[in-house]
C-alpha cells in the first residue's frame, strides 16, 4: 500500500494498493472487495484522486501515441500521454489544442474526467466538446466504445465523471490549427470591478482567450482590480523571436507557508503596479502555463499545503455573488497570488457532472490555516449557494454533500453510470 497527495498537499487519505496498466488492451486484475479509481498525474488539488483503502489504476505507462492525421489535426493516444507530451508532437506541425486549462502536466484521462476548461471557453466550450470519441474499460471486462452518437449515454457520464464509470484507455481529440507557436497578448489593467465587467463584454467577441487576474487584497474603492489579458494565435510571421522556457523550482517544504499577509499584499501591489499594457507576441507556454516553469510550487504553502477554492455562478447573479466573494476574502487578510476570474460562454457541457456553465468563475488559492481557512469557505460557499452556482469537484477539498447536491441536479442520474467496483474518497464524502 502507498500513500499518494494531490496537488495541494494536504493530509494524505489512507494508503491505497497501486496497479499500473501496461497497454489499453489490458483487462482490470482488481483485488477483490477493494474498489478501484484511475490516476493520472496527480494534478487535481484535492480528493478526486484518492481512494484510501482501495486500488489506483496508475495510467503513468498508458502513455502512447496511436494516431496523428497533420491534414486533418485528429489524434488518438492513450490516456496516461499528457498535454504536454501532445503539444511537444503537435505545435511543431501546426496544431494545438482546442481546449487547455492552466497546466500541461494533466493526463488526456484526467483533462476528461474533469472536463477541464481553459481561457476560451467563451468560444470553444470545455475540453468534452472536442472529444470525439474513447474506449471505456469496465471492472466486468467489458470495452464500450463511446462518441456522441454511440453510446452517447455513457459518453455523456464520463465526461466529468471524476473517473468513477470506469478506465479511459484511449481517446481521440480534434485538435485546432496554429500558425506558430506564439500568441498575440493584449494586456490591459482595470481599476475596479466593475470595469472588469465592461473590458470583458468588450474584448470577447473579438479575442478567443481571455482571463484577468485579481488583486484580492485590494479594498475600497480599488477592490476588484486587476489585469486583463486577451489573446489569440499569432499569424504568421516573417521572423518569430528566440524563446526557451525558463526552469526554476521550490528546492524543498519550508515549515510555513511563504504565502502570508505580508507576502500576498506586497506581491498584489507589485504585480499591478508592473504590468505592462499593449499588445506583445508571446510564446504560447507563459501564457497558458505561467506556473509551469516553477517545478514544485505547490511547495511554497508549507507542511499544511494548501485549498484551492474554484466556483462558478450565474450570469443573472454574477456581479453581486463575485463583489461580495471579493469584499468577504479582503476582510479575512487570506488570498492568492494568483486570483483568476473570467467568464464561462452559454454553450452547454457534454458532461452529466461537468463544472463549466453561463456565468462568472472565480480561482483562489489559500494557505492551510485549519479552522480559520475553513470558516472562510463556509461564508463563500453562503455566497455561492446564495448566487446559484457550483463548486469545483477537481479543485475541491472539502465542500459538504448539499453544496455538491445544488450545483450538480444529475448527480443521482450519473449515479447509475458508475462502476461497482470503483470509488473515491471525493464521492465517498459528499455523497454519505
Amino acid at each position: 500500500m502507498t500513500s499518494w497527495q494531490s496537488w495541494g498537499r494536504l493530509a494524505s487519505p489512507g494508503p491505497a494498493r497501486v496497479c499500473t496498466p501496461q497497454f489499453e488492451g489490458d483487462a482490470l486484475a482488481l483485488p477483490p472487495d477493494l474498489a478501484a479509481l484511475p490516476f493520472g498525474r496527480g494534478r487535481s488539488y484535492g480528493d478526486v484522486c484518492h481512494n484510501g483503502g482501495g486500488v489506483l489504476l496508475h495510467t503513468a505507462r498508458l502513455d502512447r501515441f496511436i494516431a496523428f492525421d497533420p491534414a486533418t489535426g485528429v489524434l488518438r493516444c492513450e490516456s496516461g500521454v499528457s498535454l504536454r507530451d501532445i503539444l511537444e508532437l503537435v505545435v511543431p506541425q501546426g496544431w494545438f489544442l482546442a481546449v487547455t486549462p492552466g497546466t500541461r502536466e494533466v493526463s488526456v484521462g484526467g483533462a476528461i474526467a474533469n472536463d477541464v476548461h481553459g481561457k476560451n471557453h467563451h468560444a470553444a466550450g470545455s475540453f468534452g466538446h472536442h472529444l470525439r470519441r474513447f474506449e471505456l474499460l469496465r471492472s466486468s471486462g467489458e470495452r464500450l466504445r463511446c462518441s456522441p452518437t454511440v453510446n452517447p449515454d455513457w459518453f455523456a457520464a464520463t465526461i466529468g465523471g471524476l473517473g468513477l464509470t470506469g478506465l479511459i484507455t484511449w481517446a481521440e481529440l480534434q485538435l485546432v490549427p496554429i500558425a506558430n507557436p506564439f500568441m498575440q497578448v493584449r494586456t490591459t489593467r482595470f481599476p475596479h470591478l466593475d470595469a472588469f465587467w465592461e473590458r470583458n463584454a468588450a474584448m470577447e467577441p473579438d479575442w478567443p482567450y481571455t482571463v484577468a487576474w485579481i488583486d484580492c487584497v485590494a479594498s475600497g474603492a480599488a477592490r476588484g482590480r486587476g489585469v486583463f489579458m486577451a489573446a489569440r494565435h499569432a499569424a504568421p510571421q516573417p521572423q518569430l523571436p528566440v524563446w526557451r522556457e525558463a526552469r526554476r523550482a521550490v528546492p524543498f517544504t519550508p515549515p510555513f507557508s511563504l504565502v502570508n499577509a505580508a507576502t500576498l499584499r506586497g506581491f498584489n501591489l507589485l504585480y499591478w503596479h508592473r504590468a505592462r499594457e499593449g499588445d506583445a507576441l508571446t510564446h504560447h507556454v507563459p501564457y497558458f502555463y505561467p506556473l509551469d516553469g516553477i517545478a514544485h510550487w505547490n511547495r511554497m504553502y508549507g507542511r499544511r499545503g494548501f485549498f484551492q477554492y474554484q466556483c462558478v455562478v450565474p450570469p443573472d447573479t454574477q456581479r453581486d455573488a463575485i463583489a461580495e466573494l471579493l469584499r468577504r476574502i479582503a476582510r479575512s487578510g487570506q488570498g492568492s497570488f494568483l486570483a483568476v476570474l473570467k467568464t464561462f460562454g452559454r454553450l452547454p457541457s457534454l458532461g452529466l457532472l461537468s463544472f463549466p456553465r453561463a456565468g462568472a468563475t472565480l480561482a483562489l488559492d489559500f494557505p492551510n490555516r485549519g479552522h480559520a481557512t475553513l470558516r472562510l469557505f463556509e461564508e463563500l460557499d453562503a455566497v455561492v449557494r446564495e448566487a446559484g452556482g457550483a463548486i469545483y469537484p477537481a479543485k475541491d477539498a472539502r465542500m459538504p454533500g448539499s453544496m455538491f447536491e445544488r450545483g450538480y441536479p444529475r448527480a443521482q442520474e450519473f449515479s447509475r453510470f458508475i462502476d461497482p467496483r470503483f470509488g473515491s474518497d471525493f464521492w465517498r464524502r459528499v455523497r454519505a
